[in-house]
């Protein structure tokens, strides 16, 4: 089986969260699109009761389009014992969105990189909240999947586990087929380690994956970035380009996760400069998948 291909609205981020833009609106302008599938992002919905919910649904079987995953973002290591319970409790409600909504896989995080946090506390704070989480999502038959990630647009500091070395050293503490890994390329770039280094080091535990070319821009270095936290959202020496006319060597990308039999679905990540820029970026992975899938 083919990796399948989806779209998530990094374009319409900000309108849609904010209940500008209609999330059913979106996913009918996402069924012109040809890919697959559509990622919705928790903060999307006003709620998940029924009322809030539904009527995606009812679209989604409308336009003929399937839910790829949740994206989510916990906070597990938030200062707050209480707080973090509360995170614990929000992913778990994200896991029945998933199943709400017909999906098997939701994402999870580690949470914000606090000032004074230590690197043993953030990785056990993360450890705990994920395998309190890990259990509920076993008893709904849906897999957490961690994303090697940046920064969640509405958080003020930056990922905890946003270091490659990090990273692994909590993946590599959760044994469970309920688990793996969410990996992304462009957010290796941004955290200053080779995507194609660090996919050999965890291919045989990706199973789903975002597809964008953000880089940096023009002028900016890696040491900028370090310096924007602080600041609620994402930093602005950051740039999200076409996927496939960046940095990311997708060849080399679909070769590893070929060798390792991924099976998953990969999700477009950008559109800033209109549909168009998203609809050849759907183009650019199918022509890929049918080269080292087919």
């Amino acid at each position: 089986m083919a990796p399948r291909i989806s779209v998530f609205p990094k374009c319409y981020f900000d309108a849609i969260a904010d209940g500008r833009m209609p999330l059913e609106r979106w996913v009918r302008e996402a069924a012109t699109l040809g890919a697959e599938g559509v990622e919705h992002y928790d903060g999307f919905f006003r709620s998940f009761a029924p009322a809030d919910v539904d009527p995606l649904a009812r679209v989604l079987e409308e336009t003929g389009q399937i839910t790829s995953m949740i994206c989510f973002s916990p906070d597990f290591t938030h200062p707050d014992p209480d707080e973090r319970r509360r995170q614990v409790d929000r992913q778990k409600a994200a896991i029945d969105l998933t199943v709400r909504l017909g999906a098997r896989h939701c994402r999870t995080l580690s949470g914000q990189q606090y000032p004074g946090l230590t690197r043993p506390e953030g990785i056990a704070r993360t450890l705990d909240g994920i395998r309190r989480s890990l259990d509920y999502a076993e008893r709904r038959n849906v897999v957490l999947c961690m994303e090697n990630h940046y920064k969640d647009g509405r958080w003020r500091y930056q990922e905890f586990a946003q270091a490659e070395d990090i990273f692994l050293e909590i993946v590599e503490q959760i044994d469970s087929p309920f688990f793996g890994v969410q990996y992304d390329p462009s957010n290796a770039l941004v955290g200053g380690y080779d995507p194609i280094g660090f996919l050999k080091k965890a291919q045989r535990r990706v199973v789903t994956m975002h597809a964008s070319d953000r880089y940096l821009a023009p002028g900016a270095t890696h040491e900028d970035l370090r310096n924007a936290d602080g600041a609620t959202g994402y930093a602005r020496v950051l740039r999200h380009g076409e996927v496939g006319r960046g940095l990311n060597d997708y060849g080399a990308i679909f070769q590893l996760l070929a060798e390792a039999g991924f099976t998953g679905w990969i999700s477009i990540e950008d559109g800033m400069n209109g549909l168009d820029e998203m609809r050849r970026s759907v183009e650019f992975l199918s022509a890929k998948r049918l080269e080292y899938f087919c």
